[in-house]
């Protein structure tokens, strides 16, 4: 499995549920990866999308706490574990690690690569950080991209690969 995140300079990758920027580039990069996949999420992460509705044309799985929760179009999942029954037979490939934080860090070390956008600023004010993989053992810069500048904004596509898998 993978997962795609945006971070800041500090890792910093929310706010209050939301997301810290907003990027086209970076948000077509996340749907032409992702569709025809399954995401795997949080329930904060699920409940910020517009309309608080599943992303089109891929297999959304939340995982959450709350066994009243449920979403036309989305599966629920009330623990990573059962989340990972639930995706053991899809192609590694095409399964996303989407947020939040906590999701993140729970399935990091499961996840083959990180597509990581690494925006070129320090967000004041964040609560949900990711994990740093230039910190962590078995991380590994495969790749990095050119910069992008948009919406005010300086960016790198950088593409970590799990060295212990």
């Amino acid at each position: 499995m993978n997962a795609i995140v945006v971070v800041d300079q500090n890792w910093a990758i929310g706010l209050e549920g939301g997301l810290l920027f907003s990027l086209p580039t970076d948000m077509k990069r996340f749907r032409t990866m992702t569709t025809g996949g399954t995401v795997v999420m949080g329930r904060k992460t699920f409940e910020s999308f517009p309309g608080g509705r599943p992303l089109p044309n891929r297999r959304n799985i939340v995982i959450t706490h709350n066994t009243d929760f449920s979403r036309e179009g989305a599966e629920v999942a009330f623990s990573t574990e059962e989340a990972l029954k639930m995706t053991e037979s899809e192609d590694p490939n095409k399964l996303w690690i989407i947020g939040g934080g906590s999701v993140y860090a729970t399935l990091l070390s499961r996840c083959e690569r990180v597509y990581l956008t690494r925006v070129e600023t320090q967000v004041e004010e964040s609560d949900t950080y990711f994990p740093n993989l230039d910190k962590l053992p078995g991380w590994e810069v495969e790749q990095t991209g050119e910069p992008i500048t948009e919406n005010g904004f300086t960016y790198r596509f950088v593409d970590y690969i799990n060295t212990k898998i």
